[in-house]
């Protein structure tokens, strides 16, 4: 399933970060923002347990997560969308998994994996800022499933539809959550209207 966010300051937020005027401190800002701001939705289903606490006025019924996370960003970009996550969910454990794009075949390339042995979570939130062809998230998805995840959500900022149709296909039971579905990519394999290279305008490298 695909969730586009509906919400205003996701809305707000991201026509700020598209513009090529914002400068990389304010980027990283806005990235950071707007992983919050979808983390909360793509978290709505995570499992609870009944448990009570004392507050100054008595005994509440109250709720605590069953559900151990892991953030998987893919890096570079990804790394921008951890810390707001990391706010909202401190116990999260990161795993990172390095991929780069091939620019002749635009195909990812591997070159670094620290997953430990066997899995330490059930759920899987795997980060890119784009979802572009697809084909690093598919990568991605393939090396937690090989690793042994079973619960497994990708979660981005902006998405063009080959991109989507190549992570559904391929893992159809892989939840999508970003801000925007764009038009299309460019003959290079950008998405269009995009916001350019997410990892450049975050480290300043463009």
């Amino acid at each position: 399933m695909v969730f586009e966010s509906k919400h205003p300051l996701v809305k707000h937020k991201l026509t700020l970060l598209r513009k090529s005027s914002t400068e990389p401190k304010k980027f990283r800002e806005l990235v950071r923002e707007l992983a919050m701001l979808l983390c909360y939705e793509a978290t709505a289903e995570l499992g609870l347990k009944a448990i009570t606490v004392e507050s100054p006025m008595g005994t509440a019924a109250g709720s605590e997560l069953v559900d151990t996370i892991g953030l998987i960003p893919i890096l570079r970009a990804g790394l921008g969308m951890v810390e707001g996550i990391w706010e909202m969910m401190p116990g999260a454990e990161v795993w990172h998994i390095g991929l780069f794009r091939d620019e002749r075949t635009l195909k990812p390339v591997s070159y670094y994996n620290k997953l430990p042995t066997s899995p330490t979570i059930e759920v899987c939130l795997v980060l890119d800022p784009m979802l572009a062809t697809g084909g690093s998230a598919v990568a991605t998805v393939n090396i937690l499933k090989n690793w042994g995840a079973r619960r497994i959500k990708f979660v981005g900022l902006l998405a063009a539809p080959e991109g989507i149709e190549n992570l559904q296909s391929a893992h159809p039971d892989v939840p999508i959550h970003v801000a925007q579905i764009d038009e299309r990519l460019n003959e290079i394999g950008y998405i269009v209207p995009g916001l350019g290279d997410a990892g450049d305008r975050q480290f300043g490298t463009g």
